[in-house]
């Protein structure tokens, strides 16, 4: 983070003096793009301080609009071919506004759901009830830095350590094991809180895909929609 800072202030303390010639080194900022900003696509191998500048949003990708709002991550929560990134309040306005939350999405993203969890997040923001950590992440699919839908929680865990949990692809995105992969992986950082000891989700009898996931992930089926998953030991 440190680096990130040098780097990219002194991009803006020189440009801001008209000094609009130097550019940070490549190696540092290949590092910081690969241990901070693991959501953001590549502009090439041989550009990694044009993607940094890209990604903080002092400049445009190639063919993409310039992002309003941008964030870095320290610890994503990572599965198999997938990074889950927090949606911040901030980054919920932007979506919420009808932007893109700082992901660069597939072309049929973000989701509608997408949007309307963002607007849920504000709203639970506004009366204080949004605790970090427990509301909605980003799929960012790992292969290419696109996200691809959206998961998390609709709140933190009642008093009984229960949440409950929930997750939406883009129609591209489907059938390729991103939900299951997702779902595993949102339970582990989860169930590993201070005071979480169930997880629930939803899944109606036609939606055949997301029942399978489900059980995938290690949910067992409860009856009458229901899926289950507790935490070894709690």
């Amino acid at each position: 983070m440190g680096t990130a800072e040098l780097l990219l202030h002194t991009h803006d303390v020189l440009h801001g003096l008209g000094v609009t010639h130097w550019r940070g080194e490549d190696p540092a900022a290949a590092l910081v793009l690969d241990r901070l900003f693991p959501h953001v696509p590549r502009s090439g191998p041989d550009a990694p301080w044009e993607t940094l500048l890209a990604a903080t949003g002092r400049a445009a990708f190639p063919g993409l609009p310039r992002r309003r709002t941008w964030r870095w991550y320290g610890d994503p929560v990572v599965g198999t071919g997938v990074v889950l990134c927090e949606i911040s309040p901030s980054l919920a306005r932007d979506l919420a506004d009808g932007g893109t939350g700082g992901f660069t999405w597939t072309a049929d993203g973000p989701p509608e759901g997408t949007r309307a969890a963002a607007a849920l997040l504000l709203r639970a923001r506004d009366r204080g009830a949004y605790r970090p950590g427990w509301g909605p992440y980003a799929i960012v699919r790992a292969r290419d830095r696109r996200a691809v839908g959206r998961i998390g929680f609709h709140a933190a865990p009642d008093a009984e350590g229960r949440a409950e949990t929930g997750c939406e692809l883009v129609p591209s995105a489907r059938g390729c094991g991103h939900a299951t992969e997702s779902l595993r992986a949102l339970a582990r950082w989860a169930l590993a809180q201070p005071g979480a000891r169930e997880l629930c989700a939803t899944a109606d009898g036609a939606d055949g895909p997301s029942r399978a996931a489900l059980l995938r992930a290690g949910f067992e089926h409860r009856g009458a929609g229901r899926y289950v998953l507790r935490a070894a030991g709690r």
